[in-house]
This record gives structure tokens, sequence and C-alpha cells, in this order.
């Protein structure tokens, strides 16, 4: 029996929220992804039950939703860590999108697919979920690790190619290298213009406007709004657009105010984008076009992530941050459906092909999730065959004599690991400092310091650390597995040293205790305690504050030369 709401707006968003309310709800007691929810609830109410027969308004805020995400990511964005990584994300994410472009070509024409529709499905395969990706990285704080500023550029390069892709199949009948030339001209105009309002316009406006936090939300809106509209006028996408803004209001001092005023909005846009995807899955396509399906999702989550980790290899990254950074780009994202979208319109491809590009996209995504959700796990699992691109990484920054016997051990040197070793400087010799960031190693290395570029939990790193005849053993890395790895590893071989590990949270700092740890360490009661200290040696006469004053800001600028004025670097 089909049941049709025939209502208004009101009536059937208030139906997608009540049920997306008693599926998450359901998920979040099993412990399983929010996002899973909202995809079911899309596909129940639509394809199945047919409760909301009205998709167009819901697509349109579902778009909203995927702007207001890339606003907060800009907003959030330090386009300055990415200069690490520049050439990873430039050399590599072109190389990696070429390759996947061929294979998605070449596989589409031996199914059977037209010329024009292996264009398309070679381009479908390619372009990862910007959505996903940048959600899951910011919700587990990790925009700013190697990894999250490997990703954060891949995918930056995937959307600049997927915005010229979309020029030239709109006028792939009358193309020239004019109208490249133009689109290029276009973005670039736009680009300075944002730059030359967040240097001379914005800061005048936002100093005034944040005087009322409602007005500082309406300006937010606004200078999201008019970019999104501006570039939409000239041909781009309103996503990119929002992007811009967010860069553009990233660099003003109020971006964190404006980003906990629009992370409500933008969670409750975002839900109605993937509710709305599970609106366009078509069982009937799902059940014809079965073994395609199969292949290309073969193709986005087996053969992609090993494409990619072996790019980074090449690129001479170990096999943590090239995993983590595969693991994470395997979906099919939203600019690929976009392009299915034009391509639909411009009957390019055929109404059963867009609907795979959808099912493709809602598979993938769900899968991702779980992959992304689970990659430390994983990662422990899959260590021993994982080795085999080692071989590909010949740049093994390290200073270890073969005489060395470190008594301490250093996991990690991120701004806890930096003041840590800035009192460790007179026994300097006896310090042996690991990490997976080769910038960070090298500078390590110029400071005299004993170093091994690569993975805390990689098994021949362990053995190295000589763990036997350690005294102390301190990791800065605030992942609870890894964490609890290392306890184990030390404890089978040492029952004496003392270990000193990080947690994000109080549940995780008790699974440490329970696991051997002498001491855990969170980083945000730390703040409170040293202030606290502070003040009781300023009342007590014991600081000068204004000498205090001085030795924070030398401190600070230091830092910053550092790269860690984000805060979580």
């Amino acid at each position: 029996m089909v049941v049709e709401v025939s209502g208004t707006f009101f009536t059937q968003v208030g139906i997608i929220i009540i049920i997306v309310a008693i599926f998450a709800y359901i998920l979040q007691l099993l412990k399983q992804p929010q996002l899973l929810s909202y995809l079911i609830v899309g596909v129940l109410i639509t394809p199945i039950l047919k409760l909301v027969t009205n998709t167009a308004i819901i697509d349109t805020m579902s778009a909203i939703g995927v702007a207001f995400l890339l606003f907060i990511v800009g907003l959030e964005m330090d386009l300055k860590s990415l200069k690490q990584v520049a050439l990873i994300t430039t050399l590599g994410g072109t190389i990696q999108i070429i390759i996947l472009f061929i294979l998605g070509y070449l596989t589409a024409l031996a199914l059977g697919f037209l010329s024009m529709e292996a264009a398309y499905i070679g381009l479908m395969i390619t372009f990862s979920s910007t959505m996903i990706v940048m959600k899951m990285l910011s919700d587990k704080r990790e925009l700013n690790t190697l990894h999250g500023r490997m990703i954060v550029g891949i995918l930056l390069l995937e959307d600049i190619i997927a915005i010229f892709a979309l020029s030239l199949l709109t006028s792939i009948n009358g193309f020239s290298a004019i109208l490249l030339f133009l689109a290029l001209l276009k973005f670039i105009s736009l680009f300075l213009i944002a730059f030359l309002a967040s240097r001379y316009i914005f800061p005048e406006i936002f100093h005034f406007a944040a005087k009322n936090q409602e007005l500082l939300l309406i300006c937010s809106l606004a200078v999201c709004f008019i970019f999104s509209l501006a570039f939409a006028a000239l041909g781009f996408s309103i996503a990119i657009g929002a992007f811009i803004a967010g860069i553009t209001l990233g660099n003003l001092q109020y971006n964190v105010e404006i980003m906990g005023k629009i992370k409500s909005l933008k969670d409750f846009f975002a839900m109605l984008f993937f509710v709305s995807l599970g609106m366009g899955l078509s069982l009937v396509v799902l059940q014809k076009l079965w073994f395609p399906l199969l292949i290309f999702l073969l193709l986005v989550i087996i053969l992609k992530p090993l494409l990619i980790m072996l790019i980074c290899s090449l690129f001479k990254y170990t096999k943590n941050p090239s995993f983590f950074t595969a693991i994470s780009l395997t979906q099919v994202g939203e600019f690929s459906l976009i392009i299915a979208a034009q391509g639909l319109q411009l009957h390019h491809i055929s109404q059963d092909l867009f609907s795979l590009v959808v099912i493709t996209l809602v598979f993938s995504i769900t899968l991702s999730s779980y992959l992304i959700k689970y990659d430390k796990s994983i990662y422990l699992f899959l260590q021993k065959p994982l080795k085999i691109f080692d071989k590909f990484n010949t740049n093994y920054l390290e200073s270890l004599p073969p005489e060395l016997k470190p008594k301490i051990i250093l996991c990690g040197h991120n701004r806890i690991g930096y003041s840590i070793l800035r009192d460790l400087k007179d026994v300097k010799k006896k310090v042996l400092v690991i990490d997976y960031n080769p910038e960070i190693i090298t500078s390590m290395l110029k400071q005299g310091y004993h170093c091994i570029y690569g993975e805390v939990i990689d098994e021949e790193i362990i053995n190295r650390m000589q763990l036997h005849q350690i005294e102390l053993l301190i990791s800065t890395v605030p992942d609870l597995n890894a964490n609890i790895y290392l306890i184990r590893k030390v404890r089978a071989h040492n029952r004496k040293a003392k270990i000193l590990v990080t947690a994000s949270d109080i549940e995780d700092s008790l699974k440490l205790y329970s696991h051997g740890a002498n001491y855990v360490i969170l980083p945000h009661f730390l703040g409170g305690e040293h202030v606290s200290k502070l003040i009781s040696d300023i009342r007590q006469k014991k600081v000068n504050l204004d000498q205090e004053r001085q030795r924070h800001i030398e401190h600070l600028h230091e830092r910053r030369k550092m790269g860690q004025d984000h805060p979580h670097n």
C-alpha cells in the first residue's frame, strides 16, 4: 500500500526530521555513524514508502548544506599549512586524477557503455567527497595533521578540476581555448577580490558587527551568500563560492565565533543533503545494473586507495600518512553527482546511468564512513601487509647510531612535545624522537636530536626503540588505540619504565590508566593548571607579570615560525 503526503513543505521537512531523529537515536545506541541514519531515511521515505514525493525543495536545501559545510571548512582552513604538502597535493594529485579517469573510462567501455557515458563514469570515479571527508576530519580534529593536510590539498585540487570539467562538459560542442582562459580569468578575479576584501574591507565591518552576536551571524551569512551567488553567476559552483568566503573570513579574529554560530545551520542542511541522496536511489536500477555497480565500487574502495598509497609512497611519505590519506578518499564525491546531473540535463547520459552514479555514491559514502571511523584499527590489522609500500620509500630521515642506548623516547613532536624537548636539552643525547612528519624530523636533526622517521606503532620502529633499557616513554599522540599498543609493548619488555601518554578526554584517560600508564596528559586541563599556578605565583610575587608577558610573546613567535599557530597542531 502506498501512502502519500501531499502537504506543505513544512509537512515534508517535519516528516523527515521526525524519522531521522528516530533512526539517529537507534544508530547512536548501536554506535554507528549518524550519516547512515540519514541515508536510510532517504531511501525509506521516497523509494520505498513514498511518504515524500516532491524532492525539489529538499534538493535545493541540501545544496545549501554543502555550501555551509565548505564555508566552515574555509573558516577552519590554514592554507599556510598546505605548503609542506604542496608537491604531493599538486603533482601527486594530478597523477592520481589522470590514472583514475583512464581506469574508469576503460572499465566503462569494457562494460558496454558509450564513449561519452564512459567519460562521465571516469570523472565519477576520480572525485572524492569533500563534504564527507572534511566533516569527519573536523570531527576527529585531524584537519591539521600531516595526512589531514595531504587530504585537504588533494580534495582542493579535485574540486578545482571538477569546476573546469563542468565548464568543459557544458560547452563540449563549442569548446575553445578562449572559453577555458576566460573561466580561469573569472576564477582568479573573484579570488583576488576575496583576498582584497579580507585585507581591507571585512576587518572594519566585522570589528563593528562583533559587538552584537546576532549581527555577526547575519553579516557572516551575507558574505557566504555574496560569494556563492557571485561564483554561481559566473558559471562556478555555489559550494566553491562558499569555500572562498570561508577562507576570506578565516583570517579574521572572529572566525571561531562565526564557526560556532554557523555549525548548527550547517548540520541541519547537511542532514537534508544526505537524506536527498537516499531519496534519489532507484531500486529498479539497482537490480538492472548490479554488476557495473559492483565493479565501480571495487574501483573506488579497493583500487583507488591502493593507487593513492602508491603515489604517496613514491613521494617519500611513510605508510602511516599514506594509508590514512588513501582510506579517507575511498568514496564518490558530491561533485560526481553534480557533474552527472549536468550530463543528464545536457542529454549526455541516460537516467539509468545518473541513478547508477547516485547509488554508487550512496554505497561508497556509507562504506567509507566506516573505514574512516575505524581507520586506526584497520591500520593496525593491515600493518604487516602494508610494509610492501616501504619499498618505494627510500627517504629514511634518521639519526640513530648503533651504539646509542636511548633512555627517553618521545613519540610525536607536536605542541606538547615541543615544550617537553625544550626541558630535555641537557640530556639531548639520551633522547630519541619519533615522528612521521618529515619536516619535524628534519628540524630535530638540525638541532642535534636522535630521530627516527616513522610511525610509533610500526613493529619495526618499536623494535629499534630498545624498550628493554629505556627509563621513560612519552607519547603526545592523542590516539587511544596507538597508546594502548605502546603501553603493551613497553610493559612486555620493561616493567620498570615510566610511561606518559596523551588522551583527548576523561574516558580515554581512564582506559589508559587501566592498561598501565603511569600518567595521562590531558592537554585541555593542563592550560587551566598552568594559569592557576601562574596566578598563585603572581599573588605571592614570585613572578614579574611584565617579564612573563614578554617571555610568552617571544615563545609564541617561536611557535609560529614552526607552524604551530593552529590549536590542533
